[in-house]
């Protein structure tokens, strides 16, 4: 039965801990994401107009368009350089405060005074040695134009353009290693596309469905354009997560099963001490059944307690977690303080109903034995 408890306990706190960490990563990227993204289905970029803008802001529902060009584009600053991708915005953004909970230092501006600022991502600071604070350095950004063979002047193989830093964020990994915002005509003049864009990134009132507004940007666009919901864009990460989740539910439903054989050899030990009484039992008219069942109710006796006091530690523990974050994550860099935690019915269900189905798995076989001890072979 401890063994049964431990195991519940364990598979209860882990799916939690799994749970919570989807959450987290769904609320991070719902928070910095778009509700939709168009992008086009062929090549990097598309023209864009006042005609196609004012087309997409008569469907319902939608109340913001930010206007994106990005690529990569080489970055140095001072004597450090790196790759990065350079993402031009239009104001929208700004407006939108997609980021502004997630500034660490500076604020959300991309211009002031006529004068373009770049919000740089943690990681992409820490790799060049950005000092927000020093006006002395510019981010100066390299963008290769229009290269072609027999060129032999290296400076005519690029573009240049400097930029001063305005301020840092940090939402996560993947965002703060390779990200740049900058204001799309900066962008526009660094790679040299006049009223080209990448992706129309577009915010959906609470009121509507993400997917009628989908399928109305479709048929407005047509198979020129791929029409992303916030979902889709991160379906793989999503989808891995699950496969995650259904592995460790499956190698800890292993290991309960493995650990559960000593009810089977206790239930086995059990039969041949109560040889006896099963005589006895049958001798009053007991059937086989009867005793089978006898047996198989001890193994089930043994699964629920087992199976339902893990499953008191495992709900208790991950609530506390949940509430008062015990656990840290022990890092300064880490986007929360504790390990997140969230409780769902249905891996509470599957738990305890696998835990007792793998306990009553194992009675069967020492219930089958005790119900076939006849009379002769018990009275010696």
């Amino acid at each position: 039965m401890l063994v049964v408890a431990i195991g519940t306990m364990a598979l209860i706190i882990v799916l939690s801990v799994f749970n919570g960490l989807e959450g987290l990563l769904r609320s991070l990227y719902g928070s910095v994401d778009p509700n939709i993204i168009v992008q086009p289905t062929v090549g990097k970029s598309f023209d864009y107009d006042s005609v196609t803008s004012d087309s997409i802001k008569s469907i319902p529902g939608i109340i913001s368009i930010t206007e994106v060009l990005e690529h990569n584009a080489l970055l140095r600053y001072d004597q450090a350089q790196r790759v990065a991708k350079v993402k031009g915005v239009s104001e929208n953004f700004v407006k939108e405060k997609r980021l502004d909970d997630f500034m660490v230092y500076g604020d959300m501006k991309l211009t002031e005074k006529n004068i373009p600022y770049a919000i740089v991502g943690q990681g992409v600071r820490y790799d060049l040695s950005i000092n927000p604070r020093s006006d002395f350095y510019t981010i100066q950004m390299y963008y290769p134009d229009n290269i072609r063979p027999g060129m032999t002047n290296p400076e005519s193989m690029y573009r240049f353009k400097n930029i001063l830093p305005g301020g840092v964020f940090a939402v996560e990994r993947t965002y703060d290693e390779n990200l740049v915002f900058v204001p799309i005509r900066f962008a526009e003049e660094l790679f040299n596309k006049k009223d080209k864009r990448s992706a129309l990134e577009l915010q959906i009132d609470p009121n509507f469905r993400r997917d009628e507004v989908k399928e109305k940007l479709k048929n407005l666009l047509g198979p020129d354009f791929k029409i992303l919901t916030n979902e889709e864009v991160h379906s793989d990460l999503y989808r891995v997560l699950g496969y995650e989740k259904f592995f460790v539910f499956l190698t800890f439903s292993i290991i309960i099963a493995i650990a559960s054989i000593n009810i089977f050899f206790s239930l086995s030990m059990l039969t041949i001490d109560k040889k006896k009484d099963i005589v006895i039992l049958q001798a009053l008219g007991a059937s086989r059944r009867l005793i089978r069942n006898i047996f198989l109710f001890e193994g089930a006796i043994v699964g629920f307690t087992g199976a339902f006091t893990g499953l008191a530690l495992g709900l208790t523990i991950s609530y506390l977690q949940q509430t008062f974050g015990f656990v840290t994550m022990g890092m300064e860099t880490a986007i929360i303080d504790a390990y997140p935690v969230k409780l769902e019915f249905l891996d509470v269900v599957y738990s305890v109903l696998v835990i007792v189905l793998i306990t009553l798995i194992t009675a069967i076989k020492p219930a089958i034995n005790a119900s076939k001890t006849s009379n002769i072979k018990g009275l010696y």
